[in-house]
C-alpha cells in the first residue's frame, strides 16, 4: 500500500446526501465539498460516485456554476449510503514487477463503525464496483476494515489503535494476531505499531486519521490538547509516549512533530471529533481542516514545513465535522499508474 503522498492518478470521492449524516445542515456541506475538488483538480484527476441521473445533473450544474466544468472531474453512478469514502472506498496496492507498476483493489468488509449507521450495503459494494469500472482486479480478505483507521509510510510501517481494530463490533473472531497477520499479508507492511485511544466524540471508536498521521517515511505528526481539563488530554499524552517508544521497520525511531488540536467544537450539546490531523494529502496540495480558532493558523504553518511542495489547502470544516468526520474522511487516493478512465487509457497491468 503506497504512502498517501506517493503520486495519484486521481481523488475519489462520494457526492454528500444523507441527512441524518448532517441533520439541519446537509445543504452546507456541497460547498465545502466544491472548495475540495478547486484544490484538488490543480494537480489530478477527481472522480465522485452519485447516486443516480438526477444526482448526476444536480452535481454538474454546481461544478458548471462554480467554474470547473472543464476541469478533469468525472461522475459515476455508483450508488452509496453515505459520503464517507475514506472508510468504505478501495484500498489500492502497486507492485513494480518487470518493468511494470501492477495494481489491485483490496475489498475489505464494512460494516458502518461495527454496525452503528445501517443501511450500509451500497457503501460495501463500491471497491468492486471501481474495480470493475476501472479493470483492475479486486481482492477481498474477508476482514472488517476502514481505511481511515489505518496509516502507512508506504516503506513497510502500518499505524493503528487498539481502540478501533480491536474492538469486538469489527472482528469479533479474531484475534490481534490474526489481525495483524492479515494487516501484514494483504498490506505488504512488516511493521504494526500500535496506539491507544481516540478523541471525544469519534463515533468509529478511534480511527488514527484523526490522531497520528505520517508526513513522511520516518515522520509522523501527532494532535496534543494543551487544556489539562479537556477529556482529550490524557488520551493523547499516552499516545505520545507510545510514539516516543516505537521503531520503524528498521529499527530507527519515529521522529514525531506535534499538532495542536482546535478548540472544542460542539453543536446541540454534542462533542464534536474536531481533528487538525483529519487532513488530506494531494499532488500538489494538502487541505487541512479548519475550525475558525486561533490553532487554525498554527496548524497550517506546521504543515507548510513538512510539505513545502504543496499548497496548505485551509477547508472550512465546522459543519463538515457536524458528519463526525472531514477531509480525510472525504477522501480516498488512487494511486498513480491506475486505470485513467478520464483519457481513454488501458488498465494498468494487474497481479496475478
Amino acid at each position: 500500500m503506497p504512502a498517501e503522498w506517493e503520486p495519484h492518478a486521481a481523488t475519489w470521492l462520494a457526492w454528500p446526501h444523507k441527512e441524518a449524516s448532517w441533520p439541519g445542515l446537509l445543504d452546507r456541506i456541497p460547498p465545502v465539498i466544491v472548495a475540495m475538488i478547486r484544490a484538488l483538480v490543480e494537480g489530478e484527476a477527481v472522480h465522485v460516485n452519485v447516486l443516480d441521473e438526477s444526482m448526476e445533473r444536480s452535481v454538474r450544474a454546481r461544478l458548471a456554476a462554480a467554474g470547473l466544468a472543464q476541469a478533469p472531474i468525472h461522475l459515476h453512478r455508483i450508488p452509496t449510503d453515505d459520503a464517507w469514502a475514506r472508510d468504505h472506498g478501495p484500498i489500492w496496492l502497486v507492485r513494480d514487477r518487470r518493468g511494470h507498476r501492477e495494481q489491485m483493489i483490496l475489498d475489505w468488509d464494512y460494516n458502518a463503525w461495527g454496525g452503528k449507521y445501517p443501511p450500509f450495503t451500497q457503501d460495501d459494494a463500491v471497491p468492486a464496483r471501481v474495480g470493475e469500472l476501472l479493470g483492475i482486479p479486486v481482492r477481498s480478505p474477508g476482514m472488517v476494515l476502514e481505511g481511515g483507521s489505518i496509516d502507512v509510510n508506504g516503506a513497510g510501517t502500518l499505524l493503528t489503535t487498539e481502540s478501533c481494530l480491536l474492538n469486538p463490533n469489527r472482528n469479533p473472531r479474531l484475534s490481534r494476531a490474526e489481525i495483524e497477520a492479515a494487516l501484514r499479508d494483504w498490506l505488504g507492511v512488516r511493521q504494526i505499531l500500535w496506539l491507544g485511544d481516540g478523541i471525544a466524540g469519534d463515533d468509529t471508536d478511534g480511527h488514527v486519521d484523526d490522531l497520528t498521521r505520517f508526513v513522511a517515511p520516518g515522520t509522523v505528526v501527532t494532535v496534543l490538547e494543551e487544556n489539562p481539563r479537556d477529556p482529550n488530554f490524557e488520551p493523547l499524552r499516552a499516545n505520545l509516549a507510545r510514539l516516543q517508544a516505537m521503531r520503524l521497520e528498521d529499527g530507527a525511531p519515529l521522529r514525531v512533530v506535534p499538532l495542536p488540536m482546535p478548540d472544542p467544537v460542539e453543536y446541540e450539546g454534542q462533542r464534536l471529533p474536531a481533528s487538525y490531523a483529519n487532513f488530506y494529502i494531494a499532488n500538489r496540495a494538502v487541505l487541512l481542516p479548519v475550525f475558525g480558532c486561533a490553532q487554525d493558523e498554527r496548524a497550517q504553518r506546521i504543515l507548510a514545513a513538512l510539505f513545502p511542495g504543496r499548497m496548505v489547502v485551509p477547508i472550512p470544516a465546522r459543519d463538515l465535522v457536524w458528519g463526525l468526520g472531514a477531509c480525510h474522511c472525504l477522501t480516498q487516493q488512487q494511486p498513480a499508474a491506475a486505470a485513467d478512465i478520464s483519457h481513454g487509457s488501458s488498465p494498468a497491468p494487474a497481479f496475478q
